[in-house]
């Protein structure tokens, strides 16, 4: 199974000649991703930003190319870029289609969906620490955006699910889950640097991963942690292990991917299949 992993690796290192082979698929929705083209001398790259978030901008053949993430709360219609160069400014527009996600709606026992006043201060908390590890920008742009599958297993179609529970609104599902047995090897999906490893009230064991230029992965429910902060991975090199951990009803793994700051969807990074090969 390493090899495999070594090898698919390998098959996603830089083609100098194009950014075809390295970039997600796109789609123009809420939670999705968007490629898009910004003239200019190619010895200047310039600063994109949408919403005041700081976006990917990757050296094309023909210029810079923008990789931007869409918040699932987007509206559907026309979205600006702005485009910063040499004390400059420009916008560059947009259009957002819309996308109806899946809805679920819930019977729980009431303490599952009310929480203590201790425990919505450490939600509170946490959701602070977890979004500036969420939204890290490093200079250096990843290798590629063709990630790994990061365990083996059946991926859900849950992201952007909207659960009610008893009624109660919740923030849409913004990851992935895939379905494996505790103790299932948990991978980096790309080389990156370790930014956060923590033991979260919803997220349980927790990992979370800068690749670089915006791109940030998350992976919850970890029975075990094998990294810590600071260090630095090559792709398929292992950071855990699936559990359950956190509040969840069984054994799986949440990841997550972010960029410019906010929550895609995993699936346009990962390969067709199944699996944590091609």
């Amino acid at each position: 199974m390493l090899a495999a992993v070594v090898a698919l690796a390998q098959a996603q290192a830089p083609d100098s000649a194009s950014l075809a082979g390295r970039l997600p698929r796109t789609e123009a929705v809420p939670g999705g991703v968007v490629a898009i083209p910004i003239e200019g001398p190619p010895d200047a790259e310039p600063v994109v930003t949408l919403d005041g978030a700081r976006a990917m901008v990757l050296k094309d053949a023909d210029g810079w190319l923008a990789i931007v993430g869409i918040p699932l709360s987007a509206r559907p219609g026309r979205h600006e870029l702005v485009v910063g160069r040499a004390g400059a400014t420009a916008r560059i527009g947009f259009d957002v289609a819309a996308k109806e996600y899946a809805v679920q709606r819930l019977k729980v026992p009431p303490a599952q969906v009310d929480l203590s006043k201790e425990n919505l201060r450490r939600v509170e908390d946490e959701r602070l620490r977890i979004r500036k590890a969420l939204t890290t920008y490093t200079a250096s742009a990843p290798q590629t955006l063709r990630l790994l599958q990061p365990t083996e297993g059946p991926r859900s179609s849950s992201f952007g699910l909207r659960r009610f529970f008893n009624e109660q609104a919740r923030n849409p599902h913004t990851g992935m889950d895939i379905a494996a047995p505790t103790g299932s090897a948990v991978r980096a999906a790309a080389a990156a640097t370790v930014v956060d490893v923590g033991d979260y009230f919803f997220n349980g064991n927790t990992v979370i991963l800068d690749h670089g230029a915006g791109l940030v992965t998350m992976y919850c429910h970890l029975s075990r942690v094998l990294v810590k902060p600071g260090d630095r991975l090559a792709a398929g090199d292992p950071i855990g292990a699936v559990g359950a951990t956190g509040r969840v009803t069984g054994a799986h793994l949440h990841f997550g991917v972010t960029l410019n700051g906010t929550m895609v969807d995993p699936e346009l990074f990962l390969p067709a299949q199944g699996g944590m090969t091609e």
